[in-house]
Parts: C-alpha cells; sequence; structure tokens
C-alpha cells in the first residue's frame, strides 16, 4: 500500500477516487466486508499561486479555500512579523500571532485596508480570519524554509452549510518559501506593490469513503471506530500512506481473530481531509450521527504513524479519560512512557459534538534533540519530518521499523477497546484537569464572576465517580450497566470540554480552550466599557451550561449506583 501510493498523487477529486477504490478492493481482496459510501463533498483544490514583484514572478502555494484569483489582487505590502512560538498557532486572537506588534481592529484596520499582509508562518485558518477583519486584500505566509507547504485557510470544518458559508476566505492567500519571503519584507519595507494570484478548483465533488466493519460477537452494534485520511498533498507517504496501511493491517489481523471480538471494530479511510477541511469525516459524522451517538464507545484517528526518525512518544495525542488505556499500550509496545498532549481542533476529529471519546492523531514522533539537531522547524504531521505537506514526503520519509511499533500500538490499542468487558475509560482523568482548569479560570475572573459553582459541580462528579469506579471494582456493576454510563458521561463531557456549538454541528477549525463557555474569563482585560459587561453575562451564561452539564453528568453516574 505504501509503495504503491507513493507513485499515486492523491489531492485531485479523480485520484483520490482512484485510491479509495484501491483500498476497498484490498480489504475485498481480504475477505473484509466492505462499503464504499459515495457522497458529494464540497472541496477546493489549489491549482496554481504566484507573488510578482517588480516584473519578477516568484513561486507561490495557494492553501485550499483561498478565494480564487487567477487575474491577481495588485496592492501595498506590509509585512508584520509573527512571534516565532505561533508559526503553527490556530488562535484566532491577533496577539497570539503577532505579540505587541498587534494595535488594536483600529489602528489594524487603518494600517492594513486594501494592502497584502506579508507574515511569518503557514497560511492557516485563523491568520487568514484576522487578515480579513483588518480588512487585507491578500494573505501571503512566508513559510520557515526552503520548502513551501500546503495547508489550508479555511474555519469552516467540514462541507459548509447555511450558517457557516459566510465564513469561508474571501481573499486571496498564498504561502512562499524563505527565500522569496526576505525579498518581499524588503520590498514591504520600501512601500512596494506587488501582485497576488490564486487559482482554485470548488465544488462539490462525488468521492469515495471505504469502510470496513469486523462484526463483535457479544456485541455487535457496540463499536469502536478507527479511522484516517486518504487523500493527500502530492503523494504524502508519511501524511498519510502510513497511516492507510497502519489501518489495513489492523483490518486484516483484526478480522482473522474476529471470533475473540465482544465489539464490532468500523475502520474508515477519509477523502476531503486536505481539500475539504474534513469533509470526509465530516460527512461520516452527519450522516451517520444517531449510530455513532448511540453506539460507538471511541474514535481512535490514524495519521502520521511509521515515519523516519519518529521514535518518541512525547507529543501524543489523547483526551485524558484515555491516558492509562494509552499510556499502558505504548509502555508495553513501545517501552516508553508518552507525554500527552491536548486533541486540536484539528485532524478528523469531526465527533466532538456528538460526544466521543478519543485518543491519537498524531502518535510517534520525532525527539525534540535530534529535530534540534537536524535545524527542523516544527510541523504538524509526518512525525516531524518537514517533508509534511510538500512535494518531498515521498517514499524514503516512511520507516519499516518504526510502523512496525506504530501498528502493534494502534492494535493493541483497539483489540483492548473491542474485548474488554468494561470500557477502559478512566473518568476521573478528566475531573482531575477540570479542577485545575477551572480554579485557574476562577483566578482570573477574580471578583468578576464566582466560579464556586463550577468547582462544586466537579467535586460533586468527582465524588460520584469514585462510588462508580468502587462498584466496578467490586463487580456490583455488570458490563453492560457501567459501559453505558462511560458513553453516556462522554456525550456529555467531551462536547463540555471541547466544544462551543451545539452537538451534531461542526466547531470552527480554531483552538478550543478546555472548558470553552467559561474561558472568556481569562480574556476580560481585553473588553472595556460596554463590551465587559458583554463579556461578563456571556461568561455568566457559560458558566450556567458548564454547572448544567457537570451536574447531569453526576445524576448519570449517582443514578447507576444508587
Amino acid at each position: 500500500m505504501i509503495t504503491t501510493f507513493s507513485g499515486m498523487p492523491r489531492w485531485r477529486p479523480e485520484d483520490v477516487n482512484s485510491a479509495g477504490e484501491m483500498i476497498a478492493a484490498r480489504l475485498e481482496a481480504l475477505g473484509i466486508p466492505v462499503t464504499v459510501h459515495r457522497p458529494k463533498l464540497w472541496l477546493s483544490v489549489p491549482l496554481d499561486a504566484s507573488v510578482t514583484l517588480a516584473g519578477e514572478r516568484f513561486r507561490a502555494k495557494p492553501p485550499s479555500s483561498a478565494l480564487s484569483c487567477p487575474e491577481g489582487v495588485t496592492a501595498k505590502l506590509v509585512y508584520l512579523p509573527a512571534q516565532k512560538s505561533s508559526l503553527r498557532s490556530y488562535n484566532k486572537r491577533a496577539s497570539a500571532f503577532f505579540g505587541e506588534a498587534a494595535g488594536t481592529d483600529g489602528e489594524m484596520r487603518a494600517r492594513l485596508e486594501g494592502c497584502i499582509l506579508v507574515t511569518d508562518g503557514f497560511g492557516n485558518p485563523a491568520l487568514t480570519a484576522i487578515a480579513e477583519d483588518w480588512g487585507a486584500a491578500g494573505l501571503i505566509a512566508i513559510n520557515p524554509g526552503t520548502d513551501i507547504h500546503w495547508g489550508t485557510c479555511t474555519t469552516i470544518w467540514g462541507s459548509p452549510d447555511l450558517d457557516d458559508i459566510s465564513r469561508k476566505p474571501r481573499i486571496p492567500v498564498a504561502a512562499v518559501n524563505h527565500e522569496t519571503g526576505a525579498r518581499l519584507i524588503a520590498a514591504a519595507a520600501e512601500g512596494a506593490e506587488a501582485t497576488l494570484r490564486t487559482e482554485m478548483q470548488e465544488g462539490w465533488f462525488e468521492q469515495a469513503i471505504p469502510v470496513a466493519e469486523i462484526r463483535g460477537a457479544a456485541e455487535p452494534e457496540k463499536f469502536v471506530l478507527l479511522h484516517g485520511h486518504y487523500d493527500s498533498w502530492d503523494v504524502g507517504v508519511g501524511d498519510n500512506a502510513t497511516g492507510d496501511a497502519t489501518m489495513l493491517e489492523c483490518a486484516r489481523l483484526l478480522w482473522e481473530n474476529r471470533d475473540s471480538l465482544h465489539r464490532s471494530v468500523r475502520i474508515a479511510w477519509w477523502p476531503g481531509h486536505s481539500t475539504g477541511r474534513y469533509a470526509g469525516s465530516t460527512w461520516f459524522a452527519d450522516a451517520f450521527a444517531i449510530d455513532l451517538d448511540e453506539n460507538c464507545v471511541m474514535q481512535v484517528n490514524c495519521d502520521s504513524p511509521g515515519c523516519r526518525w519518529a521514535t518518541s512518544y512525547h507529543q501524543t495525542t489523547a483526551m485524558a479519560e484515555t491516558f492509562p488505556l494509552v499510556r499502558e499500550v505504548i509502555e508495553t509496545v513501545a517501552g516508553q512512557t508518552p507525554v500527552f498532549k491536548r486533541p486540536n481542533q484539528a485532524g478528523d476529529y469531526s465527533f466532538n459534538n456528538i460526544g466521543l471519546s478519543s485518543f491519537f492523531m498524531l502518535s510517534s514522533t520525532m525527539p525534540d534533540a535530534l529535530r534540534e539537531e537536524k535545524g527542523y522547524y516544527a510541523v504538524s504531521g509526518c512525525g516531524g519530518n518537514i517533508a509534511w505537506h510538500t512535494e518531498n514526503d515521498t517514499l524514503e520519509i516512511a520507516d519499516r521499523d518504526v510502523l512496525k511499533t506504530d501498528i502493534g500500538i494502534y492494535l493493541l490499542c483497539i483489540w483492548t477497546l473491542a474485548t474488554e468487558p468494561y470500557l477502559p475509560v478512566a473518568w476521573r482523568g478528566i475531573t482531575a484537569e477540570f479542577a485545575a482548569t477551572v480554579a485557574r479560570y476562577a483566578e482570573a475572573a477574580g471578583a468578576e464572576l464566582d466560579l464556586g459553582p463550577a468547582a462544586e459541580a466537579v467535586a460533586g462528579l468527582d465524588a460520584a465517580l469514585e462510588a462508580f469506579e468502587a462498584a466496578v471494582a467490586g463487580g456490583r456493576l455488570a458490563p453492560v450497566q457501567a459501559n453505558a454510563v462511560t458513553t453516556g458521561l462522554a456525550r456529555i463531557l467531551v462536547p463540555l470540554n471541547y466544544t462551543s456549538a451545539p452537538r451534531f454541528a461542526h466547531d470552527p477549525a480554531v483552538t478550543s480552550h478546555p472548558l470553552p463557555a467559561i474561558e472568556i474569563v481569562t480574556r476580560l482585560d481585553e473588553f472595556t466599557g460596554e463590551r465587559r459587561g458583554f463579556a461578563l453575562t456571556q461568561a455568566l451564561r457559560g458558566r450556567n451550561r458548564t454547572v448544567a452539564a457537570l451536574r447531569a453528568a453526576t445524576r448519570l453516574v449517582e443514578a447507576a449506583t444508587a
């Protein structure tokens, strides 16, 4: 699979479909039941881009969902340096990108309106939204190295609906390499103009979504969802042909041992990850929302495993309630204790608003010391290799030995979830996280908002969970009863901790802070005059949402142990 995909570019819709049919054929050859769904997804496919300065044309790449502007936009260049720590930020706060260089919105509009903003980093959604808010006519992102990285610049998650289509970027956006960027910075200092040109292919495209299902023996309606994308930028070996191969191998081994499965395992390969901002997984979340809500016990994402030099697990993506399971598996298979990171609002995590506990997005990565030794900057995949999202993500990025280890980790995690009578979820890990978050927010709020009710609700849930764990350990709750509580808690607590939009909707693709309904209290100093009152009103309503959800979770647990 990896060798085959290394010769197959997979970002144009017709090429993606060819790869999807190939995956389905491999599954059928193994005798594994597979369904190929063929929804129409909204895609934005980058074709070309350039920046012309003083008659000289420079190579560029447009991120998906940039405004298609083949005739070009000519405007004055304005350079605003970004903080190094923000180069991969998805935080829409301007201060997170530019620090003290960012003035008030009014000051920045006066400076940038009708101009092309030139800055450091990747042409990501939050940065594009900031440029639009400031009235910029276009955005040029200067990538840190010699290569130019593809990406996306929309905050819309998946195919847009009527409510979020208005967030589609309205300006052309392009990325250039460091060398071109230096020329543009010098030109901006002289007040020069440049022409930014982008060309996109956009519309609704039928795309193949292969989904394999390996039925469990005891509770076949309940299932674990293992998933990852099979589209890519160019041939995308480390992102994500290695993941596609990992899922295929897991499917093969689980199928051969299907008689031992208690629950089912559903394995899905997504198109539209790169050009549709997770359009494939979002369609699946929408089309099968009720089945996922009622029957999915957990989702596991598979992106960029098995890459060259990626021998460390110090940036392992997981939700807190899954830490013990993931830690035990990685220690068993890789002999390392992972360091966990909170899942970003990224990477086909299209199921947060339904409320699915989740782990992995990125698993193995390059040790920091090795990355620094190689002079690599931080990227969001390929195990830390800077071939990420470039034409250089070719066969040599895959590493057979690392891939074996990562396949072992994924397989053991899925096997445990599919075979253990009691779902291995540790909810008191999340109450510990909540308690720390509420304490931090309370300190920031001071006398402006009393978060005592939230702290009390967290403590009440933790006490109920302590009794619940004791009942499970003492055999006083059957697995079916305990697991119903576990999944019911996920439907309440995952949306509370990761989303602002309602259930079955999709949040924008920007950073989600813990307990986002009350996070605004950490930013009260940004609001003055009448707006401070608006912010406090929002915070009070957020507190109500938080307390109500925590109390509902507590009642669910207490009812099971009464």
